[in-house]
């Protein structure tokens, strides 16, 4: 049977005909039942207001330096945040349309973006996504309508309004989110002119630090490797086209990071092995590499040594290790020819830590200076290999879910999964891992809401007291984080 237009868009409206109102509930991701929703509720009310501690994120320090007014709603809620464009992307929107990849839209441009997540708003049913943008149009934009075909225009025009005020500019929205500190993300070559900044002006009061990411500097079997490596050697200063001299650049730009308020390394790879190559074999195969001659294998090889350098680097110099492996990046190569990377089409895999970690584990794992958080997006591993690794190495925290996994009934799985083995005190906080500046307050809501659900749960089966509970929620939230981070 033909659908009609009348059957399309009923969902859009009230039954007095007007836009369907947005309206988060109060008590959405608490449990159902009614005893355990009241302890769940009075443990989120605990925690909500608490300041939010964000060790591992993409949002550009220029952004706060600079306090420059936010351009327009799509740049701003649509264009950097994978997550919404992905989904889009699947329905079969083309991700130019929603201004992935073209820089800065005119005005009518940026609108017919808006106006394409407004019409598919129904595509979020049932996702984080949803509880992310819901939150974020009610609570920070003051958006009252459900977006919609409809109601796209006026929901694009009030969000236009609003992020033109002073108080939408981003040193304001870092204070109104209750943030206490701000991790980004930064290649090892760069300058951190706007951590400078943000350092040396008196006005400023919050705190914004630096992450150390070298895997562009690591990944071998990249093509731009080995310009990537003589760019590096030009930074610090030092000679790259030998083994000893990567080790010398990275060792100097690590501290570099450090003087500038950095506590944290983070790597990404398609394995979690790290593992040393005897010297004479790394020095052979790193020429190779900077030649351009070495074989797939060695690249791997010649990866994990580096790799292994990096964890004794973080041994030394007291940076915390960050590794989120399990990804298959840019899947789609003409998604990646037309648009370049982290655009969405990034797919998880599995991913085996055991034995990938043994070396280094046996070799710093016991080693008060080295301390490794591991994320991780295949979810067979949180209980089988994470959690023991966690309950004995007293070096390693298991990274909260994240980006596929930072959904709540993915949460709640990660709690059930790791918790009986490892506690609580093993696990490192939330992180919201977001380009979306506006979706912070967001994501750690739902995390807070999740981890309340979860203790209320435990309340009502008689395995924590209330007190405990409120106790753990607290350190969930703040306590955590800062350990794992040593922020």
């Amino acid at each position: 049977m033909a659908t009609t237009t009348a059957q399309t868009t009923a969902h859009l409206v009230t039954p007095t005909g007007g836009p369907r109102r947005l309206r988060p509930h109060p008590d959405r991701l608490l449990p159902a039942d009614p005893a355990t929703r009241a302890v769940a509720r009075e443990l989120y009310d605990g925690i909500r207001d608490l300041p939010i501690v964000s060790p591992h994120g993409h949002v550009p320090a220029a952004w706060l330096a600079e306090d420059a007014a936010f351009r327009d709603p799509t740049s701003l809620l649509v264009t950097p945040d994978h997550y919404v464009t992905r989904l889009m992307h699947a329905q079969g929107v083309p991700l130019d349309r929603l201004g992935v990849g073209r820089g800065p839209l005119s005005e009518a441009e940026s609108r017919e973006a808006f106006r394409l997540l407004c019409a598919g708003w129904r595509t979020y049913r049932g996702t984080a996504v949803r509880h992310w943008l819901e939150h974020t149009l009610a609570h920070v934009l003051d958006v009252d309508v459900e977006p919609s075909a409809a109601t796209a225009d006026a929901v694009y025009d009030q969000v236009a309004d609003r992020i033109a005020a002073p108080d939408l500019r981003p040193r304001a929205l870092y204070d109104r989110f209750g943030l206490s500190v701000l991790a980004t993300t930064d290649d090892p070559t760069d300058d951190l002119r706007h951590h400078r900044a943000l350092a040396a002006d008196p006005s400023w009061r919050g705190r914004v630090v630096p992450t150390f990411r070298p895997d562009a500097y690591v990944e071998v079997r990249r093509s731009d490797w080995p310009d990537a490596v003589t760019r590096l050697g030009a930074v610090a200063d030092v000679d790259t086209a030998t083994y000893a001299g990567w080790i010398a650049a990275m060792e100097a730009r690590r501290s570099y990071f450090q003087e500038h308020g950095a506590t944290s390394t983070d790597h990404s790879h398609r394995d979690a092995r790290a593992e040393p190559l005897e010297r004479s074999v790394a020095e052979r195969l790193y020429a190779r590499a900077v030649a351009g001659a070495v074989t797939p294998d060695e690249a791997d090889a010649l990866r994990r040594d580096l790799l292994f350098q990096m964890a004794r680097m973080a041994s030394e110099d007291g940076l915390v290790m960050t590794l989120h492996p399990a990804v298959a990046r840019d899947h789609h190569p003409g998604t990646r020819d037309r648009y370049g990377a982290d655009v969405g089409a990034d797919i998880p895999v599995g991913v085996e830590f055991t034995d990938a970690l043994r070396p280094v584990l046996g070799a710093f794992g016991t080693n008060p200076r080295f301390q490794l958080v591991v994320f991780t997006i295949d979810e067979t591993v949180y209980s089988r290999e994470l959690a023991p690794l966690a309950g004995f190495y007293p070096s390693l925290y298991v990274g909260a879910p994240w980006w596929f996994l930072d959904a709540p009934e993915a949460m709640t799985r990660f709690r059930s999964a790791v918790t009986e083995t490892t506690g609580f005190t093993r696990t490192a906080g939330f992180v919201d891992d977001t380009r979306a500046f506006l979706s912070i307050p967001a994501r750690h809501d739902t995390a807070r809401r999740v981890d309340a659900a979860y203790l209320a749960r435990l309340v009502a089966e008689h395995r924590l007291d209330l007190d405990e509970a409120h106790e753990v929620a607290h350190d969930l939230t703040v306590v955590n984080p800062r350990e794992a981070f040593r922020l």
